[in-house]
């Protein structure tokens, strides 16, 4: 059985933790806890930033946090409502394949489908993460022709990514 629930601010340590090890994971890049632990609470504390979803399910008679997936907004002017962007999702390893971004994912989706501010969905992946490609698929998510570029003033890297955006 898996619950889905919104984060609170007593949910920053999962949360943090999360985000370390998807970043681990997926980039090989260690990042400053304190740095994403007082992002994350800044988050919880300011719903206009976002919103953490918790997938919860039992592990030996108690209940734990077995994944993560984060909304945050982009207003399209385009279509006069705003994308729910998909991030820092994360599966704890124990609990993969078990359904949990599944249900996590459709959670957001009735969600978002019931509000009629919010015109899509969209995420953005590591383009070497095949795993992550086919799950997303699977759920109906299609690439689309947009590329990502940034500058990061955090790490001091100004570079050109490609990323797919989905």
């Amino acid at each position: 059985m898996i619950t889905i629930r919104a984060a609170n601010l007593s949910d920053t340590a999962i949360v943090a933790d999360f985000n370390l090890r998807m970043a681990w994971e997926t980039e090989q890049r260690r990042l400053d806890i304190s740095r994403v632990q007082a992002g994350v609470a800044a988050l919880l504390s300011d719903s206009a930033r976002g919103t953490y979803f918790l997938a919860e399910t039992e592990k030996d008679g108690a209940t734990v946090v077995a994944g993560q997936l984060l909304i945050t907004y982009e207003w399209s002017d385009w279509r006069n409502g705003n994308f729910w962007w998909i991030q820092s999702v994360y599966v704890a390893e124990e609990f993969r394949g078990r359904g949990i971004f599944r249900a996590l994912f459709d959670h957001i989706h009735v969600l978002a489908r019931a509000r009629k501010d919010v015109c899509g969905l969209r995420l953005f992946m590591d383009a070497h993460n095949s795993g992550a490609r086919r799950t997303y698929e699977r759920l109906g998510l299609k690439q689309t022709n947009y590329e990502m570029f940034e500058i990061d003033f955090v790490t001091g890297q100004s570079a050109i990514k490609k990323a797919v955006a989905i």
